[in-house]
């Protein structure tokens, strides 16, 4: 940076020995007879030549400079953005449920881009601009005291007023700014929603309804725009004018030092490119605090989630035996904010290698259950053993291998049918063709499939909106089948499904789950009927339990609730 500068300062040195030189030959030239004008017009020629040449190549040296400049901070502002981002997304992968509840999904992609671009802008231009700051003010004034102290105190005088002003401008250019990016995200999730729910909006013809809203929110949009182009237009006068104005002060105080015989015609010159070097340094002294003032803001609200420890603790083991079952001993589990517990005291057992079902209403628990056996969340009360060690002892990813877990709200991401079921495979045990293919024919899904244009490769909608429920669900479930697991979570997936596909993919899954356990959750009987033990829950609490069997010979709750489905069916 340095010597970036020190190559602006010698071509304006440069011009005024060039001028001084021509002013002085000029005076020769007036009084010389005619051969030596022609001699001295040559000599000139000459050195305004070697003046030109050497003014390039201290502009093309000093490019040098600068461009090494800025590959060293501005690239290395990128690695810091890039390291910055991958911690955060990291850290927002290690925290537990708890975390999701509190913060918005809006804030935490807000933080992990927008917060982080302005911690960017900190790490390059902000400290590359401070630097070149201090760099060339000592520089510049240096030379420029060296050779006109009067002079160079009335040309630097309109430059404070000018920073100033700028910071200033800057500010409220960044206030505007900042409710310009909320109303943005207003906008943006505006827009995401009215197109993730298009077909509620055509189904109620809600789409004049939905335009006019739209049309309020780019309404503030667009008033919010033109109050900083308000600004912006009044900024870069000012700034032309203020820079202007200090040309002109060196310009008019230069010309009466050189009829004062204090200065010659090439320091006018020389000032004036001076000013000029000066300027930017200076003006972005208003930008790089509005810049660090962000920066510290941004990285506060950075640091504010990645000082957030998850309130679960996950110890790493190299291995998590699974050979006996699962035991759950006087479990309960209230979700914050609530009073009365989802789950109340349930204690049962799942031997490995056995099929349970749970069985009960909406609000019953059964979800609750699934989510503590995966560790979402951790119960209240109570504990969850496998193989007579606490689950919180155990390794979560280790654990969670050995688990085919189909949810009931299913979610696709937006690729291909081929990737989203191998999305349940271990990326370090890539799937082949054949084994995505086998696990969408359990599924009952392969013919479904293959009707599409593009088979395998058709790329579902966001969210799965191109697919139906009942396909959405079947690929959740091939998702689930293809890493062939050790225990099969079903948490009422197969709502979606018409009788004869349900008992089709459950007939699939007879062959499959031999030797390995099964937990089904569904407030249907027709799924859980076929399970070595089924229990039954209401309110949190398990009310019946045995074989089907069994609780039709009972003839409680399971015997009413069944004999009511099939009289449906």
């Amino acid at each position: 940076m340095a010597a970036s500068n020190l190559f602006a300062i010698f071509p304006a040195q440069l011009v005024r020995e060039a001028i001084d030189l021509i002013k002085s030959n000029l005076n020769q030239i007036a009084t010389a007879n005619k051969v030596e004008k022609e001699n001295l017009s040559a000599a000139l020629a000459q050195s305004v030549l070697y003046f030109t040449a050497l003014v390039i190549l201290f502009a093309i040296i000093r490019g040098i400079f600068m461009y090494l400049m800025r590959q060293t901070i501005i690239v290395m502002s990128r690695h810091v953005e890039y390291d910055l981002k991958n911690e955060i997304f990291a850290h927002y992968q290690s925290l537990d449920q708890t975390f999701y509840r509190r913060n918005r999904i809006g804030d935490l992609m807000a933080r992990i881009s927008e917060d982080v671009s302005r911690v960017r802008m900190f790490a390059g231009p902000a400290i590359m601009y401070s630097i070149n700051l201090v760099v060339t003010i000592v520089l510049v004034l240096g030379v420029m005291f060296s050779v006109n102290v009067r002079l160079t105190w009335l040309v630097i005088l309109p430059l404070p007023i000018l920073s100033f002003a700028i910071f200033k401008i800057n500010n409220l250019i960044n206030h505007r700014s900042d409710a310009i990016q909320s109303q943005l995200s207003a906008l943006t999730s505006f827009v995401q929603e009215a197109f993730s729910g298009i077909r509620v909006i055509k189904a109620f013809a809600a789409e004049n309804a939905s335009a006019t809203s739209f049309e309020k929110e780019t309404s503030i949009y667009r008033g919010k725009q033109m109050d900083l182009a308000r600004v912006d237009a009044f900024f870069f006068p000012l700034m032309v004018f203020l820079t202007g104005l200090s040309s002109i002060i060196t310009i008019y105080v230069g010309g009466l030092e050189v009829i004062a015989g204090r200065a010659s015609l090439g320091n006018i010159a020389e000032f004036v490119l001076y000013v000029n070097i000066l300027v930017w340094p200076v003006t972005s002294l208003g930008y790089t605090s509005s810049l660090i003032q962000r920066a510290a803001a941004s990285q506060a609200r950075i640091n504010e989630f990645l000082e957030t420890k998850s309130e679960m603790h996950f110890p790493k083991q190299l291995s998590v035996d699974f050979n006996e079952g699962i035991s759950f001993k006087d479990l309960s589990y209230t979700y914050p904010g609530k009073i009365l517990p989802a789950i109340d005291q349930i204690s049962f057992s799942i031997p490995k290698g056995s099929t349970m079902a749970i069985l009960g209403t909406t609000g019953s628990g059964k979800t609750t259950l699934i989510q503590l056996l995966l560790r979402l969340f951790d119960p209240s009360k109570g504990s969850i053993e496998i193989d007579g060690k606490n689950l919180k002892e155990l390794d979560l990813n280790l654990w969670k291998s050995k688990i085919g877990y189909v949810p009931q709200d299913v979610f696709l991401f937006s690729d291909s049918i081929q990737n989203n079921i191998a999305f349940g495979s271990s990326p370090a045990n890539q799937m082949s063709h054949l084994d995505i293919e086998n696990a969408a024919r359990q599924a009952c899904l392969h013919q479904n499939i293959m009707e599409f244009p593009e088979a395998y490769q058709t790329r579902v909608g966001e969210r799965g909106i191109t697919l139906s429920g009942g396909q959405k669900q079947r690929v959740a479930i091939a998702r689930a089948l293809i890493k062939n697991p050790e225990l099969l979570l079903l948490d009422d997936c197969l709502s979606a499904l018409d009788t004869q596909t349900e008992s089709q993919i459950l007939d699939n899954l007879q062959s499959y789950k031999i030797n390995k356990t099964t937990l089904i959750v569904s407030h249907r009987v027709s799924s859980v009927r076929a399970a070595d033990r089924i229990l039954v829950l209401y309110e949190g609490k398990i009310i019946e339990q045995g074989s089907h069997t069994e609780l039709m010979n009972i003839n409680g709750s399971y015997c009413e609730t069944y004999n009511k489905q099939m009289t449906e069916q």
